[in-house]
C-alpha cells in the first residue's frame, strides 16, 4: 500500500482526539489494530538480564563495527537503575550504573582523550543528575566508559537524540512541556563541553526525536498530535513542518521512538505508535514524505509480541547476524508473570519482505 502524504491528513480526526488517553491495553494491538491494517514481521532475539528481575527499560540504539559487523553492541536504558549494554544475543556484556536514564543515541568518530571514540548519550531525569550523561565506546576494545554529564537548567530531559553536520556532534533533548533543545558538543581539557542552546517550541509533551543527516533535518514526535519536521541546522528556521498525525489509522497515540532506516538509495522513517503497538514507515528519500503502511511484531517461537514501545533503533548496514540491516524495539510486556521489560531484535529483511519495500 502507497499512499502520498500530504502532511495534513487526518489532522480533524488528531484534534477531537487530542483529549484522549491511553493505557497499555486501551483496545486492540497489533494485527488486531484499529486502523490500517498491520502486517506481521517476528522478532529473533531479546534481551535477558540476570541479575535484576525488574529492568524499567525505555530506549535502545545498536552499533557495529563497519569494518567487521559480527563485533556489535546494543545500548539499553534502565529508567531506574543506568545503562546497558548488551551483546546481539540478548546477553549483558557491561552495565554502568549511571541514574535514571531514559532516551539513547550514540554517533562515531569523536575525538577524546587522544582516541576515535563512539559516542554514547542518554538524557537523565534523576536527582542531583539532572542533564545527560556521555559516554565514550572504545571501539577498539568495546569498552564503555562514563564521560561526563551536560548539566541544564531543564526541569525534565525527556527524549534525546544525536546528529553530526559535517565534523561537528549535536545533542537533541526534548520534553514534557513542548519544548526541544540544541547544542553542539566537543572534547574539552576536563570532559565534555557544549556551545550556544538552541531552543524550538511545539505545543504539548514531546518524547522520540531523529536526525536525518543527509538530509539536515530533524523529526520530534509529539506525543498525542503529530510527527514534525525541523531545519537541523543551528541558523536554520525554528517553523516546524508537520509531517504526520496522530490520526487513529496510521499513527494512534502516543507518538513515541522515531528512527532512520538507510537501505541502498532509499531512507524509510519509522516510528512507534505506542497506542496500538504498531510501527508506521514513511520513505523521506529526495525530501519525499511517503507512507508506506505498518507492521506489528507478533508471537514466534523466539519471543513474545511487542506491546507499547517506547524508543526503537534502527543500523542501517550489516549488523552481528543481520546482513543488510536490524531494528531494536523496545517490549514494556514481558511473558504474565514476569516484571522485565526488554528489547527485541527483527530483520530488517523481514519488514522489507512484510511491505514489499
Amino acid at each position: 500500500m502507497r499512499v502520498w502524504f500530504t502532511g495534513v491528513a487526518g489532522l480533524a480526526i488528531a484534534m477531537a482526539a487530542g483529549g484522549c488517553t491511553t493505557s497499555r491495553y486501551d483496545g486492540p494491538q497489533g494485527l488486531d489494530a484499529i486502523g490500517d491494517p498491520a502486517v506481521p514481521v517476528t522478532a529473533k532475539v531479546e534481551t535477558i538480564v540476570t541479575t535484576d528481575p525488574t529492568v524499567d527499560a525505555d530506549d535502545p540504539a545498536l552499533w557495529a563495527d563497519r569494518s567487521a559487523p559480527s563485533r556489535a553492541l546494543m545500548f539499553g536504558t534502565d529508567k531506574t537503575d543506568g545503562l546497558y549494554v548488551h551483546n546481539l544475543d540478548g546477553t549483558v556484556r557491561q552495565f554502568i550504573p549511571a541514574g535514571q536514564l531514559n532516551n539513547v543515541d550514540l554517533r562515531e568518530g569523536f575525538t577524546a582523550n587522544g582516541r576515535d571514540n563512539v559516542l554514547v548519550g542518554a538524557t537523565n531525569d534523576g536527582q542531583g543528575r539532572i542533564g545527560i550523561n556521555l559516554f565514550l565506546l572504545d571501539p577498539a576494545t568495546l569498552d564503555v566508559s562514563e564521560y561526563g554529564i551536560i548539566t541544564t537548567d531543564i526541569e525534565e530531559p525527556y527524549g534525546f537524540c544525536m546528529g553530526k553536520r559535517g565534523d561537528d556532534f549535536f545533542l537533541v533533548v526534548t520534553t514534557k512541556t513542548g519544548t526541544v533543545h540544541q547544542w553542539q558538543v566537543m572534547p574539552g581539557e576536563n570532559g565534555p563541553e557544549t556551545g550556544p542552546e538552541r531552543e524550538l517550541v511545539l505545543e504539548t509533551q514531546l518524547e522520540g526525536c531523529v536526525v536525518d543527516e543527509e538530509e539536515d533535518m530533524l523529526y520530534v514526535g509529539e506525543e498525542d498530535a503529530a510527527i514534525w519536521r525541523f531545519d537541523f541546522d543551528p541558523d536554520g528556521s525554528s517553523e516546524p513542518t508537520r509531517f504526520a498525525s496522530v490520526d487513529y489509522e496510521r499513527i494512534k497515540d502516543d507518538v513515541e521512538g522515531l528512527t532512520i532506516m538507510r537501505d541502498g538509495a532509499e531512507s524509510y522513517l519509522i516510528a512507534s505508535s505506542q497506542g496500538d503497538s504498531t510501527f508506521p514507515v514513511y520513505r523521506i528519500t529526495d525530501n519525499q514524505r511517503e507512507y508506506l503502511g505498518r507492521f506489528a511484531v507478533v508471537e514466534s517461537e523466539a519471543t513474545d509480541e511487542i506491546t507499547h514501545t517506547d524508543g526503537l533503533d534502527a543500523w542501517s548496514g550489516a549488523i552481528g547476524d543481520y546482513p543488510e540491516g536490524a531494528l531494536a524495539i523496545h517490549d514494556d510486556y514481558e511473558t504474565p508473570g514476569e516484571d522485565q521489560q526488554n528489547y527485541k531484535i527483527v530483520d530488517w529483511r523481514d519488514v522489507r519482505q512484510a511491505l514489499g519495500l
